[in-house]
């Protein structure tokens, strides 16, 4: 019941979870969009009224003319709406996820004892340790280089490396899977942190400078514009990298390789770029910036260099072998049986049911069998970092068995 119990936990929370990230990331994409968009108004009475960027857009059967001020207007006449809970919410439901897939079952999920042998309290530690350590770097760079002369460009020298260490040392501590996703969520935590420590107090600090009815310095505000718009600009090229290092942790073929750390680096520096590209062609319609194409093709040749070093090699087999080769030997269920006893139980029979899937019988083998075959043959993700230590013999024999048509008689 418990496993059960769990699994819906685990659903709900993805659920929601995605939904608020969508929520975010569809914002964030916007806003950008806009800034790149904004024209600097002719009209005499928008000038005067401190608008630095205007435009027009239709959507929905009516129009839209939404205005940047680059400080704060002189007054609000409606609501002030706040984008800050679509973040929050994205990274409360993400840590919560987290929390009860990988630091709940670390003995499962995210430990791999062929990488480090520890304690499942010390291992999910470490791994929020990770999530700390990132932001408090990455917020050190930005208050030290973002502001100087090509700051921006030391910046992300700097985070390149970083995250590219960090890569490399998650994946010498943790399961593949595990790496993939921590080194995702660190990213995204300091996403959240932009919002929750500088994004959303500085513009509280400009509204209430503007609403107190006291003369205000409005260049001493600036900075905190400056500030949010470099943070968000930040968090529009960390949306890319973030969203395929969440999504590869279900891909088996990368995480599993001997340089899975290069490949989850170079898949997420190509995500950027492409970001890049999506960001800086807004402004080339307008003849603020240069053909943004270069960036696209590099991310896109990255892609398709991965894709291409991945790609099975399929040994050629001689026609004289093929014929000379002795028949396959029959399986039967006693085999499997034992296998399934001695690798599955722990996981999968009446006293704990994950995914809600039982195999201690063999009716529910026949059940699940095609289940079996991808899990455990194909992809390969079963056992769960081979936490039961089930051979390639072993695999072998399932595959066998299953092409044979699967009988439990």
């Amino acid at each position: 019941m418990e496993a059960y119990l769990l699994e819906w936990a685990n659903l709900l929370l993805r659920w929601v979870h995605v939904i608020t990230a969508i929520a975010w990331i569809g914002s964030s994409f916007y806003f950008v969009f806009l800034d790149n968009n904004l024209q600097k108004p002719n009209s005499p009475d928008l000038l005067e009224k401190g608008v630095g960027g205007a435009m027009w857009a239709v959507h929905g059967g009516g129009f839209y003319n939404p205005q940047k001020y680059m400080v704060a207007p002189k007054i609000i006449h409606t609501k002030l709406h706040w984008f800050y809970w679509e973040s929050y919410s994205s990274w409360l439901s993400g840590f919560a996820l987290f929390t009860l897939m990988y630091l709940w079952n670390a003995g499962t999920f995210l430990i791999d004892k062929s990488l480090m042998d520890w304690t499942p309290v010390v291992a999910g530690s470490c791994a929020v340790g990770f999530l700390a350590a990132f932001w408090i770097v990455y917020d050190l760079v930005c208050r030290v280089f973002g502001f100087r002369q090509n700051g921006e460009l030391i910046v992300a020298g700097l985070m390149m490396v970083v995250i590219a260490f960090a890569s490399w040392l998650a994946n010498q501590l943790f399961a593949g899977r595990a790496a993939f996703l921590l080194v995702g969520a660190m990213i995204a935590t300091a996403m959240s942190a932009n919002v929750f420590f500088w994004i959303i107090p500085g513009q509280r600090k400009v509204v209430a400078a503007m609403t107190s009815g006291e003369k205000y310095d409005a260049n001493a505000l600036a900075i905190h514009g400056k500030r949010g718009k470099q943070r968000s600009v930040h968090n529009t090229y960390f949306t890319l990298p973030v969203i395929f290092a969440m999504l590869s942790n279900h891909y088996s073929f990368l995480y599993t390789h001997e340089q899975r750390w290069v490949l989850l680096f170079v898949m997420m520096f190509a995500g950027a770029l492409i970001r890049q590209f999506f960001v800086q062609r807004h402004g080339y319609h307008l003849g603020r910036a240069p053909n943004p194409w270069p960036f696209a093709a590099v991310g896109v040749v990255l892609i398709a260099g991965v894709i291409v070093a991945l790609r099975p090699v399929v040994p050629v087999v001689p026609a004289q072998a093929v014929a000379s080769a002795a028949p396959a030997v029959a399986v039967d269920f006693a085999q499997v049986k034992t296998v399934l006893e001695q690798r599955c139980y722990s996981c999968h029979a009446a006293q704990v049911q994950m995914k809600n899937v039982r195999l201690d019988s063999p009716q529910l083998v026949k059940q699940h069998a095609q289940s079996v075959y991808q899990q455990v043959v194909v992809t390969k993700q079963m056992p769960m970092n081979n936490s039961t230590g089930i051979t390639d013999a072993e695999r072998s024999l399932i595959s066998r068995w299953f092409q044979s048509g699967a009988k439990v008689d």
